[in-house]
């Protein structure tokens, strides 16, 4: 028996791997700020953090400038960049099996809400989850701390709840809400990055982040 109430997702990096369509997305966001980026390879660190952050902190662009380029993102993201992406293997199982369990299960993510919801459609994902708590389009409630929070409040506060997701900002957005977080260093951050941030859990495949939630070996 897990010893958790509410299992929250990370999207990005940890149900998906969205590798291209983010990429392609924010390479056309630069074009229109006549930024000229060939190596999409580059813009692999765009994935996971909020956009407009990225933008101001890889490329310098002012906080106005910055959420002009997030307008850009969504015209290319939002008409191909959705679709752009995998579900990792093993991961539609081991939300089967969650549910099987009758495990609360919901999505944290910084992407939009919207477009977080049309990609579990799209991917038949969307049937597991009991939640989806993504940023708002007008680039409000993009923290993953705030994110977090959102979900806690709308399913029970009091709740013992564990974030899994592949970028620092789990877990420490896990952390500033009192609870524990799983670090799955088969997405988009480092190990060190993760090891750093100080995850009560750390795994590197879906096979383990499996063998940990369904085996017991959770305290």
């Amino acid at each position: 028996m897990l010893p958790y109430d509410l299992i929250l997702f990370d999207l990005d990096g940890t149900l998906t791997d969205p590798w291209e369509g983010i990429t392609k997305s924010v390479q056309y966001a630069l074009a229109k700020m006549n930024i000229h980026e060939p190596d999409r390879h580059k813009l692999t660190a765009f994935i996971g953090p909020p956009l407009a952050e990225s933008f101001q902190h890889f490329y310098r662009l002012s906080p106005e400038q910055a959420w002009l380029a997030v307008q850009y993102y969504r015209e290319y993201f939002g008409e191909y960049g959705l679709y752009e992406n995998r579900v990792y293997p093993g991961i539609p199982e081991l939300l089967q099996e969650l549910n099987t369990r009758e495990i609360a299960v919901g999505v944290a993510t910084s992407k939009p809400t919207l477009y977080t919801e049309t990609i579990l459609r799209h991917f038949g994902l969307d049937e597991y989850f009991q939640l989806v708590v993504g940023s708002n389009m007008d680039g409000t409630r993009v923290a993953k701390a705030d994110v977090i929070q959102a979900c806690l409040e709308a399913y029970d506060r009091e709740c013992r709840a564990l974030m899994i997701g592949d970028r620092r900002h789990d877990v420490e957005g896990a952390r500033s809400n009192g609870i524990d977080s799983i670090a799955v260093a088969y997405g988009y951050g480092s190990v060190e990055e993760l090891t750093s941030a100080r995850p009560n859990y750390l795994v590197h495949t879906v096979e383990e982040l499996t063998q940990l939630l369904l085996d017991g070996n959770l305290k």
